[in-house]
C-alpha cells in the first residue's frame, strides 16, 4: 500500500495552522477596532529583549489612563528591531484597549495587522495548494 500522501499532511497541517493563526489575529483586532476605546498614553520604556539569532526586539511598554480613571502599564504585544523615533521613550502615543480587558490593546502606527495578513495567505495557499495534491491524488487512482 502506497503512503506517500502521508507526507502532504506536513504542509497541510503548517497551512491550517497558519490560516488559524491569522484569521484568529485578523479577528480579535477587528473587534478591538469595533469595540475599542481610544486613550492617550505614554511610552514608559521599551523591553528589550533577543531572540535565539542574537536579534534584538524592542516592544514599548505604554502607560495610559483608562476612562474609568484606572492606571494601565503594559508592553506591546509587537516588537520591533528599532526604536522609531515617534516611539521612543517618553512619547505621546494613542492606545486603543478593550474596557472590559485593558490587557489587549494596540498601540496606533506600531501595531499592525500586516503579520496576521500574510500567516492567513500563506496558511491559505498552503492549505489549497495541499488540497489540490491531494484530490488530484485520489481523482487519479
Amino acid at each position: 500500500m502506497e503512503h506517500e500522501w502521508l507526507f502532504s499532511l506536513i504542509p497541510l497541517l503548517i497551512g491550517v495552522s497558519f490560516l488559524c493563526a491569522g484569521v484568529y489575529g485578523l479577528r480579535r483586532a477587528g473587534a478591538l477596532r469595533r469595540s475599542g476605546i481610544t486613550a492617550v498614553g505614554r511610552v514608559v520604556r521599551h523591553d528589550t529583549r533577543r531572540d535565539d539569532d542574537g536579534a534584538k526586539y524592542h516592544n514599548p511598554v505604554v502607560a495610559w489612563t483608562a476612562r474609568d480613571g484606572r492606571e494601565y502599564t503594559y508592553p506591546s504585544t509587537f516588537g520591533r528591531g528599532t526604536v522609531l523615533p515617534a516611539f521612543g521613550t517618553g512619547r505621546s502615543v494613542t492606545v486603543l484597549y478593550d474596557p472590559a480587558n485593558p490587557r489587549r490593546f494596540e498601540i496606533q502606527g506600531w501595531d499592525s495587522k500586516t503579520l496576521y495578513v500574510v500567516f492567513a495567505s500563506v496558511g491559505a495557499a498552503l492549505t489549497a495548494g495541499t488540497l489540490s495534491v491531494l484530490l488530484v491524488l485520489v481523482i487519479t487512482r
